[in-house]
């Protein structure tokens, strides 16, 4: 039998391998400072809202204005975050969060805070950490490897939650003994050490031969990516349906605090470190749960028990107990959260990863948002205990989703394959010449039809997924060994793109593809302009692209 210490030293070993790259380390750091500060922050808007108003409903909309901003602007951001540079996109996506705390400051320091102003200046933070997220997020990669990259997004988590282990209470020390006000400068001052962090990386960009597409042409890119792909959109489903169901906890909290165990400002930051601390503890334990149970059965036992712990807070009137059920809550709220992310992380390729995260990012923020505000209103009516209620047995039913929408083994996605040279041209083209239609022929032996049908239709999903449109295979009811795959690409940039996208996998599902071909010639691709004498002519702002000649076929 293995000896439990040397168990608990190499997961802890496992969970922390990240931290030995020095720039994750620096900026991993930095983040936990201004985790803090955004923490003690929510510490202070929430109770300067508790006591601006008795309305349940403005309380949980605290809540709502710090994450609506990232279901509202999540892909446009996830889209800039795959165009732009990552590093400049997170500071200044910083510098609007510190513009809106140090409103928020300024305004409380001459007694200028309404609960409608609250809202709009937690709104502006929001933003600005909405922006950054995909960026940070889709970051990771490039600073670790790929086989430590679930620890590193699981150390994520744990930056946060260590965080929100010790910023509730710092913030209801800082509130009690100096008001919203202090809470709101330490917030803003914190952010200072993640910007300078930042600011020293020294990023190395890879330089795309292709133009990066336009910020519409993008979100529509990292929407089709998202719609054929099966494993990231039952991901995102499941996450929003949890976070709605779950928001409860987290937006009822200062109303528990309040009304069920009457307590005040210190109470409530103690309340919030539990639940932090429960997080922590379920993030160093979430390598442990991956090994021991699949996808679907962790959410399954996640959601279980947070029902439990949710019941047992909305029962409970003596802090102690409530503590307990906050620590539970918290570690499989983590949890569960982490495997949403790692889930979404290696699921997209590196040119997509900006757009994913932003896709994940507006489920399970969108659905916090949603559900706050719900739960919110819930309680206007029938009180926190039997919101909490509600909530506990709808986490107790969620896992019934399971049987329709099965979470997806979590495996590695590699990286793109090498760029394809680019294909023979003899028409004078521009990027912006198009539609094209690309038909590629296959002869296919009579027995093997039903097979390469099959695999043909996981082509489909790749060719749609990496920016092919009006895909469609037809067979010649003349010559029945003869197979025609046919789809279009908006312009000629649009294509190399496409083509360029694939996958290691996704190469070799398109050579699986080709293995089917049996006729005495090469398997024959068309590529043809669909408006030859009324495609876009502009001038463009980029120089012409590159258009080597290769007259051997390498790819679609």
């Amino acid at each position: 039998m293995a000896d439990p210490s040397k168990f608990q030293t190499s997961g802890i070993d496992v969970i922390t391998a990240p931290l030995r790259h020095a720039t994750f380390r620096n900026i991993w750091l930095a983040s936990l400072f201004s985790n803090l500060g955004i923490l003690i922050q929510g510490v202070g808007a929430a109770w300067a809202m508790t006591e601006m108003t008795p309305s349940a409903d403005k309380v949980a909309l605290v809540q709502t204005a710090l994450m609506l901003p990232v279901m509202s602007i999540a892909m446009p951001a996830g889209a800039i975050a795959d165009m732009y540079d990552r590093r400049i996109i997170t500071l200044v996506s910083l510098g609007i969060a510190l513009t809106g705390a140090s409103t928020l400051t300024a305004l409380a320091l001459l007694g200028l805070v309404t609960p409608n102003i609250l809202l709009a200046l937690c709104f502006a933070v929001g933003t600005g950490m909405a922006l950054m997220g995909p960026s940070w997020q889709s970051s990771v990669r490039e600073l670790v490897p790929m086989e430590i990259l679930p620890a590193a997004v699981a150390l994520n988590g744990i930056s946060y939650n260590v965080a929100r282990s010790m910023g509730p209470a710092i913030g209801g020390i800082v509130v009690a003994a100096s008001g919203a006000v202090a809470a709101f400068a330490l917030n803003a001052l914190l952010y200072l050490p993640l910007m300078l962090a930042l600011f020293l990386w020294k990023r190395i960009s890879e330089p795309s031969r292709l133009p990066p597409e336009r910020l519409s042409r993008a979100i529509v890119s990292g929407v089709r990516y998202i719609a054929n792909s099966p494993s990231i959109r039952i991901v995102l489903t499941r996450s929003m349906v949890t976070g709605v169901i779950g928001a409860a906890i987290t937006a009822l909290m200062p109303l528990v605090v309040r009304d069920l165990l009457h307590g005040g400002a210190p109470t409530y930051g103690v309340m919030l470190s539990a639940f932090g601390l429960g997080a922590v503890i379920g993030a160093l334990f979430i390598a442990e749960l991956r090994k021991r149970m699949s996808g679907e059965a962790a959410i399954r036992a996640c959601a279980l028990s947070m029902s439990g712990a949710v019941a047992a807070v909305a029962l409970s009137r003596e802090p102690i107990l409530t503590v307990v059920a906050l620590v539970l809550a918290g570690a499989v709220w983590m949890m569960a959260w982490v495997l949403f992310s790692i889930g979404v992380q290696l699921a997209a390729p590196r040119w997509v990863a900006g757009r994913a995260l932003a896709a994940y990012q507006t489920a399970c923020s969108g659905g916090i948002a949603v559900g706050s505000w719900a739960w919110g209103h819930l309680t206007d009516s029938v009180g926190v205990e039997t919101a909490l209620l509600v909530s506990a047995a709808l986490m107790f039913a969620s896992p019934i989703l399971g049987l329709w929408l099965e979470m997806p083994r979590i495996i590695a996605r590699e990286d793109e394959a090498e760029m394809l040279a680019d294909p023979e041209v003899r028409l004078p083209l521009t990027g912006r010449s198009g539609p094209v239609v690309v038909e590629i022929e296959y002869m296919v032996s009579q027995d093997k039809a039903r097979p390469f049908h099959t695999v043909m239709q996981e082509v489909q999903l790749f060719r749609q997924r990496n920016g092919a449109y009006g895909w469609s295979i037809a067979r010649d009811i003349a010559n029945p060994e003869l197979w025609t795959e046919r789809f279009h690409c908006p312009t000629w940039l649009d294509y190399l793109r496409q083509r360029n996208r694939s996958t290691l996998s996704e190469r070799e599902l398109d050579r699986q593809a080709m293995a089917f071909h049996i006729g005495p010639e090469p398997v024959r691709v068309r590529r043809m302009l669909e408006r030859p004498f009324g495609s876009v002519r502009w001038k463009e702002d980029r120089p012409p692209i590159d258009v080597r000649r290769d007259c051997k076929h390498s790819g679609m």
